[in-house]
């Protein structure tokens, strides 16, 4: 053979093998679509992958981005953090040209990831386009707004319900048991050791997981959970030869998937979400029913919501009544995506079932409703602005229209949501505590179980009342007035310290008292908190026995009239004036022994007739005020706080001029600061009483 004729062949057998190749590539990706569409996301997204790796950026390039969309969508819904990274791909592809769509759905991806700036960008091209489409609307808004919200935590406490939790397994949905918050059922994809000690193993051709199944759990006598089982009587022996469950549940529901679930109030009937394998074969999920009895659930039956069989429904939430069944489901009717139906109760039949509509619903997911015992209504949703993710909302009927079908939507906001999927809430009856589900903070990305708690709203009024040399007083008393009723009177303690329980939306006053000084007062309120307070109020009582100096009273140097630096000190003043209306007292200034005896008397005759001026402007009546400068005729005697401020002068020493004289220059002139002072000493206890 020429070598002419081999090169023909060669180029024929070339031509051969790249032609099957390509044949075998179209049919593999059409297998994955089929997977797509049924929803096998793991298993499609793993033949997606195989595909994009086999094809040629340059000759197939249109092909190319739609795989890696296709692919980029599978492990969006498995929330894989490689959806970012396959709609780049796509991009890179060109893909965008052909359906925009990818810029939402990498924009919902990277705001799940926390990259809100990236996320924001992506939306804005796709506003481009589609400017009036909602959940772009709603995911450019949360970008702009996360950092704002993050501040504005409620006052739920949250932290992890590791007594539910497995390692390396999912753990979702938990669900009280009726009105008994002592048993609780969950969801979970944890290993059951099985006949022979060994472990079960099926994966999901939908998660790539472990199937999941449901579990219960009670309170024992000494409030804490048991030892977490498997819900009686839902589960059979799996047969270890059978590759596959074709079963409907009940006694021999071996391996078949269950998930989220609700319950009567009696705790007695369950609806739960079944996902029931055919011939290997992932059909969608039902919902079932089950009733209890002789301490196990009974044969689970069907529940019909739809004509139609091949549609798929789950996450049932009962309302209290039991009268109205919500559920999730993606038939015609809604409006994309997963929405939230509800149907009605006649008989023995759900009937009447619709979409709660776009109040509620968006082109995006909305998932896992729970009726809380007071008729508001909880669900997940990816479509309302949020932190990334799915993330928790309430809902109520708009009242303020007559006959309205339409919800007043508030995203439950931190620390409920945050970066990743939030859902899957439950409450303790008619409690605000209760348990939802989360995978934030796990770099796998398995949900676990979050408890939550509203603390009781606490309001304190607390601190220590003292003299003016700072020591407690022992015999204080303490009377309280509320505008809501209250009047109660309270004692110090012996270190001179209160404490006192407040309650919301009153105003307050509380009068101070204590033998042998004035009265002091302070009024405040309880209004319009939305967290708990304490409120520190110390109260420092001037003694009527002895003079009481004033800090904080200046004057400019040389003369008499006072600063501005001194308003906040003369008005305590006035206050406490106010607070006993019914003394008098004298008011006095001195100086230092710096300047002659008549400079200094007049000085300080104009500085306490100045202070005297300023009170009777603020409405002290000129009567009880006794102005009168000392110059430097009374100089202070050091007491043991002086003394252990200032070592070098002695217990009980007069600061008079011999003593002064004899000390140093600085040590001088801190004698002469502590004397030049305003003083007020009370005269008389009975102003206007006779």
């Amino acid at each position: 053979m020429n070598r002419s004729n081999v090169s023909i062949l060669v180029y024929c057998l070339l031509s051969i093998v790249l032609c099957l190749s390509s044949c075998s590539i179209q049919q593999r990706i059409k297998r994955a679509d089929k997977k797509f569409a049924i929803g096998e996301y793991y298993t499609a997204g793993d033949i997606y992958k195989q595909c994009y790796s086999r094809l040629s950026a340059k000759k197939d390039r249109d092909l190319k981005g739609y795989v890696a969309y296709r692919q980029g969508e599978c492990y969006r819904i498995l929330n894989n953090p490689r959806a970012a990274n396959c709609y780049q791909s796509a991009l890179r592809c060109k893909y965008q040209l052909k359906d925009s769509t990818v810029y939402l759905h990498n924009a919902q991806v990277l705001q799940y990831q926390g990259k809100y700036k990236d996320a924001a960008k992506n939306y804005e091209l796709y506003l481009e386009s589609h400017p009036n489409d909602y959940v772009a609307q709603a995911g450019k808004y949360a970008c702009g707004k996360v950092d704002e919200w993050k501040k504005q935590s409620s006052r739920y406490k949250i932290k992890e319900a590791k007594e539910f939790n497995a390692k390396r397994t999912s753990n979702f949905a938990p669900m009280f048991i009726g009105d008994n918050t002592d048993a609780l059922m969950f969801s979970s994809n944890r290993q059951e050791k099985q006949k022979g000690n060994k472990k079960l193993k099926r994966a999901s051709n939908v998660t790539g997981q472990q199937l999941f199944q449901l579990y219960q759990t009670r309170k024992n006598a000494a409030g804490e959970w048991e030892e977490i089982t498997l819900a009686e009587g839902l589960y059979g022996e799996p047969d270890e030869n059978k590759q596959q469950n074709d079963s409907t549940g009940g006694k021999d529901g071996g391996t078949a998937e269950m998930g989220a679930c609700s319950f009567s109030r009696d705790g007695r009937t369950m609806y739960f979400t079944y996902s029931k394998p055919i011939n290997g074969q992932d059909q969608g999920a039902k919902i079932y029913v089950s009733e209890r009895a002789s301490g196990e659930w009974g044969e689970p039956q069907e529940v019909k919501l739809f004509m139609d069989s091949s549609i798929t429904v789950g996450h049932p939430a009962l309302n209290a009544t039991g009268d109205t069944l919500y559920f999730v489901s993606d038939a015609p009717g809604g409006m994309g995506g997963k929405d939230i139906w509800m149907a009605e109760l006649e008989g023995s039949e759900w009937i009447n079932a619709q979409p709660l509509g776009a109040g509620i619903n968006t082109t995006a997911d909305e998932m896992y409703p729970y009726v809380h015992a007071d008729g508001t209504l909880y669900f997940a949703s990816n479509g309302h602005p949020g932190y990334g993710g799915l993330d928790l909302y309430k809902a109520n009927r708009d009242t303020t229209i007559k006959d309205s079908t339409a919800w007043i939507v508030f995203n439950l906001g931190a620390p409920f949501n945050g970066i990743g999927d939030d859902f899957g809430i439950t409450f303790a009856g008619n409690s605000q505590d209760g348990f939802f589900s989360s995978n934030r903070g796990d770099k796998k990305g398995f949900d676990k179980i979050f408890s939550f708690t509203l603390p009781e709203m606490e309001f304190i009024a607390e601190g220590v009342i003292s003299d003016e040399m700072g020591q407690p007083i022992a015999d204080a008393k303490l009377r309280i007035v509320g505008s809501d009723g209250t009047n109660s009177k309270i004692n110090a303690r012996r270190d001179g310290s209160y404490k006192v329980k407040l309650n919301r939306e009153v105003k307050y006053v509380m009068l101070v008292t204590a033998r042998g000084y004035l009265n002091d007062k302070e009024q405040w309120n309880t209004m319009d908190l939305k967290d708990s307070k304490t409120y520190t109020m110390n109260f420092t009582l001037s003694p009527i026995s002895r003079p009481v100096k004033m800090d904080n009273v200046f004057y400019e140097f040389g003369k008499w009239e006072l600063t501005k630096a001194s308003e906040e000190e003369m008005l305590k003043l006035v206050k406490l004036l106010n607070d006993n209306p019914n003394i008098t007292i004298e008011l006095s200034a001195h100086t230092d022994l710096v300047g002659n005896e008549e400079f200094n008397l007049e000085l300080s005759q104009k500085r306490a007739q100045a202070c005297c001026d300023f009170l009777v402007k603020h409405g002290i009546e000129k009567e009880r005020l006794t102005p009168v400068g000392y110059g430097k005729n009374k100089p202070v005697v050091a007491d043991k706080a002086m003394h252990a401020k200032y070592p070098f002068i002695p217990v009980e020493q007069l600061l008079d001029e011999p003593f002064i004289l004899k000390l140093k220059p600085d040590q001088q002139e801190t004698c002469n600061a502590i004397n030049r002072r305003t003083e007020f000493k009370v005269v008389k206890t009975t102003y206007k009483l006779y």
